[in-house]
């Protein structure tokens, strides 16, 4: 215990002098020395160079001494004798090496091949020879000697080899380069015999697919079908698989043998449990697709999958999602009477509630009926019906669906009966007219070129919705494509001209846009002073100040930019005027604004830096305030927020203090309490004072936290005073 508290820091104050990491690691590096080169030896005649042979010998001996089961150390020692053209000091090193580590795979093939280097085979046939016999496991030795006895065109002692290695029933990879190697010097026969074999001591169903496509290959069909059957009887029903018979189905495909790949098939499917033949199920579906009828197991499985589905739509009949996957299952079968029947069970579920939410889904079921009945059954009559009983079924004076009106006007157009789909979609907007039925009408028109029509049905539209901002600049904007701007300016007329609309400021943007379009620079000023009447927005201002600067009925870039500047200052002193005159704060667009300013002097102005000092002299400084305010549990708390403190505000500014003492005394003769609970005009007389108080102090720094402190200190004290 005494160990621990004496090694406790008791002093954790920082250390006068602090040194960095990058100052530790610079004076590590330059205490280093500086490391000795061995210097260059030059060998002059036989005696230095025995003396320099037997000086690396003896330092390579006394390393495999000290580690003698170290590899590294003994094939370094071989490589630097074979530098020295030392042969058989290079064989008797890799001897002894192979007496202490006979195991190191490595160390077998190194001296294989520091032998084949030298061109001496019979030597390296004689150590991959030993390399097999010690370790007849590894296959990196096999393949390297039939690779050198088949590269020297030794091809009876390759087979030689591959026979004394596949005595040790090795992996499928020693078999298949047997059959390789006999497939390339043309000995089927061979390559024949080598798979029996391979099958005898490896039964895999891949193996015996080999050995078919084999087969095939070679265009023996009858071979490959028996190796087939072959696998088939041998492997039995625990060891067989799947793939087997759809692997023997495909090949009776190829072979253009429909009726036993059928049979193959319906075989498989009686022997093989359910939950082990879901590939052999869809492979058999897709072969009765391409070959078939779709008959025996297809019926099954699609018997199954209906079963299914049926279980779920009648514990759940609301459940729409169900039917739409039940719908389509019957249309893969094709059978327009079954098709026609899931349907019409589907639409039967109405919801329940009159709620249009319930009836998405549900309205989906009749549109894919009536197109399906379209375009797949080609019955058009049926067709119309479909699409006239869900209009009946609809409640029109609760909700309605524009898209089954838009639909069906569509099918009356497809059908080239135009006045039908008018007549219903007439119909539809004396019903229940909408925001879609409308603009799916007008997109009609507009398509048949009927403007006269698509006007009637703006008119019609604006009535409707006269507050609609849209409808108003499509409108416009389709007077302004036919090239009646007179109409158009017109249009956006009435629409600024209306009382209630719902976004007013897009309205306003599309009228300005559609006069910068045609150059009218005039009207669009024009439109701009217009809607600073109706609101002081800053990003109006901005707006107006940026036209400013791209109008092109301006003389030069100065006049561009005097009349940006103009608007700016104008800008500037109405948002001003409004927190003067009718107390609303407008001290944040107030800054936005002159921030605005400021980027378009430094972008415009060519770094005229006057500019952009008169508009720096206006920016105001960012203090920190308390201020009170009550929660949610009606508790009063104080809050701090930050404020903003204009320059120009601050010379126009009267001293309150004289009249601030002033009023604390009337107040206190009345016997008023300065309570928590003050009105108003006492916070505002007091914020006076302190800002008052403020302006007197020479502070240019931006710790608003001490400022307001003093000016809270001061305060008290002053009213400390006024209560004596």
């Amino acid at each position: 215990m005494a160990e621990q508290r004496s090694t406790r820091v008791k002093n954790k104050n920082p250390n006068p002098v602090q040194i960095t990491a990058e100052q530790i690691l610079r004076e590590t590096h330059s205490g280093q020395e500086t490391p000795l080169k061995v210097p260059k030896q030059r060998i002059a005649d036989k005696e230095e160079l025995d003396d320099y042979r037997l000086r690396k010998r003896k330092g390579f001996e006394d390393s495999v001494r000290r580690n003698r089961n170290h590899v590294g150390n003994w094939l370094k020692y071989a490589a630097w004798e074979e530098s020295q053209d030392e042969f058989e000091r290079v064989r008797s090193i890799f001897e002894r090496a192979i007496e202490i580590e006979h195991r190191n795979q490595g160390l077998w093939l190194r001296y294989a091949e520091f032998e084949l280097k030298h061109r001496n085979i019979n030597s390296a046939r004689n150590i991959l020879d030993r390399a097999v016999s010690f370790l007849p496991r590894v296959d990196a030795f096999w393949f390297k000697f039939v690779h050198l006895e088949e590269s020297l065109d030794s091809v009876p002692n390759a087979r030689q080899v591959f026979e004394r290695w596949l005595k040790w029933e090795p992996q499928e990879g020693a078999w298949m380069a047997y059959v390789q190697m006999e497939k390339r010097y043309g000995e089927i026969e061979r390559a024949r015999e080598i798979f029996r074999r391979f099958v005898e001591v490896h039964p895999e169903p891949k193996n015996w697919l080999k050995w078919s496509k084999f087969e095939e290959q070679n265009g023996t069909i009858d071979r490959a079908r028996a190796i087939y059957e072959q696998c088939i009887e041998q492997l039995g029903e625990e060891l067989i698989d799947q793939n087997i018979y759809v692997s023997f189905a495909r090949f009776e495909t190829r072979q253009k043998e429909i009726e036993r790949a059928r049979a193959i098939f319906k075989y498989a499917l009686g022997k093989l449990p359910k939950h082990k033949a879901e590939n052999l199920y869809n492979q058999y579906s897709i072969f009765e697709k391409q070959f078939g009828a779709k008959d025996g197991i297809e019926d099954v499985i699609i018997t199954k999958r209906r079963m299914k589905y049926e279980e779920e739509v009648t514990s759940n009949p609301m459940n729409y999602d169900v039917w739409f996957d039940y719908i389509r299952l019957e249309e893969d079968s094709n059978d327009f009477k079954r098709i026609r029947e899931v349907f019409e069970r589907a639409i039967s579920n109405v919801p329940l509630t009159k709620e249009k939410r319930f009836w998405r889904r549900y309205i989906y079921l009749w549109l894919f009926y009536a197109v399906w009945e379209e375009s797949v059954a080609k019955d058009l009559e049926r067709a119309k019906e479909v699409y006239n009983q869900c209009l009946k079924i609809i409640p029109h004076k609760s909700f309605t669906f524009a898209k089954v009106w838009l639909q069906f006007a569509r099918f009356h157009i497809r059908r080239m009966d135009v006045n039908s789909a008018r007549k219903l979609l007439g119909q539809a907007l004396g019903i229940c007219p909408t925001e879609n039925l409308y603009k799916g009408y007008i997109e009609l028109e507009t398509q048949l070129r009927e403007f006269d029509r698509v006007r009637i049905l703006y008119e019609k539209y604006l009535q409707w919705n006269a507050a609609n901002c849209h409808a108003w600049i499509m409108y416009a904007e389709l007077e302004s494509e036919l090239g009646d701007n007179d109409r158009s300016r017109g249009i956006f007329e009435i629409a600024v001209g209306q009382e209630e609309m719902d976004m007013p400021e897009i309205l306003w943007k599309a009228y300005i846009d559609f006069e910068i379009r045609e150059e009218e620079w005039d009207n669009a000023r024009k439109l701009y002073e217009r809607l600073l009447e109706k609101t002081s927005h800053v990003k109006v201002w901005i707006s107006f100040a940026n036209f400013e600067l791209n109008a092109q009925d301006h003389e030069d870039l100065e006049a561009k930019l005097e009349a940006s500047r103009e608007v700016f200052n104008k800008a500037y002193s109405t948002l001003k005027r409004q927190e003067t005159v009718d107390g609303e704060s407008t001290k944040d667009e107030r800054v936005i604004l002159l921030e605005a300013w400021l980027e378009f002097e430094k972008a415009n102005n060519g770094g005229d830096q006057n500019a952009i000092q008169k508009v720096q002299d206006r920016m105001p400084k960012t203090v920190k305030r308390r201020r009170q305010v009550v929660g949610d549990d009606g508790v009063a708390v104080m809050e701090e927020y930050f404020d903003y403190i204009f320059p120009d505000d601050e010379t126009e500014r009267p001293n309150f203090k004289l009249l601030a003492m002033a009023h604390k005394w009337k107040m206190g003769a009345a016997g008023l309490s300065d309570d928590d609970d003050s009105s108003d005009e006492d916070e505002e007389m007091q914020d006076a004072t302190n800002q008052g108080e403020k302006r007197r102090r020479d502070d240019s720094s931006d710790d608003g936290d001490d400022d307001d402190e003093d000016d809270r200190k001061k305060a008290r004290s002053r009213d400390e005073e006024l209560s004596e």
